[in-house]
C-alpha cells in the first residue's frame, strides 16, 4: 500500500471565505498514482474547516447565514478573555464543522456526487494563507 502525503496552500481574503478545492483535491490524487484508497484533506488551523457542499451562489450566501444564526458573531464568546482577538465564534464554528473529510479514490479519482464539491472555509476575522494537507493511502 502507498501513502502519500501532498499539500498545497490556499489564500482567503476575508472571515467566512468559502473556497472550491476540488480541483486541488483531483490534482494531488493524480500526482500520488493511488488508483484504489482514499484521501484525508485537513486544514492546519483552528479557525478553518473542510467539508463538501454544491458550491453555488444560494448555498455561498446560505452557509454563513447559518453559520451566523448559529454562533453570532456579535455574542460574548470566553475565548475574547484570554487572547482578546475577537475571534471566538471563528473558533467554535471550524470545530462544528471539523477540519478533515476523507473521500474515496476510485480509478484514480476522487468519488464525489455530481453535484458535491469540497471546500475549505475559513471562519478567522483576518485574511490567511491556509496549509491543506492531503493523505493518500492506497494501490
Amino acid at each position: 500500500m502507498k501513502v502519500k502525503d501532498i499539500r498545497f496552500n490556499v489564500s482567503t481574503s476575508k472571515e467566512l471565505d468559502i473556497k472550491n478545492i476540488t480541483e486541488q483535491g483531483q490534482k494531488t490524487v493524480a500526482e500520488s498514482g493511488v488508483q484504489e484508497g482514499m484521501a484525508l484533506f485537513f486544514v492546519s488551523g483552528s479557525t478553518a474547516a473542510i467539508t463538501t457542499i454544491e458550491y453555488e451562489p444560494g448555498l455561498l450566501h446560505d452557509i454563513p447565514a447559518a453559520l451566523e444564526r448559529l454562533f453570532p458573531k456579535d455574542m460574548y464568546y470566553k475565548h475574547h478573555e484570554k487572547w482578546h482577538d475577537g475571534n471566538g465564534h471563528s473558533h467554535v464554528r471550524a470545530s462544528f464543522i471539523g477540519p478533515s473529510l476523507t473521500v474515496p479514490i476510485t480509478d484514480g479519482r476522487l468519488e464525489l456526487g455530481t453535484w458535491q464539491q469540497i471546500i475549505l472555509c475559513d471562519m478567522d476575522v483576518p485574511s490567511r494563507n491556509r496549509e491543506i494537507i492531503v493523505k493518500i493511502n492506497g494501490e
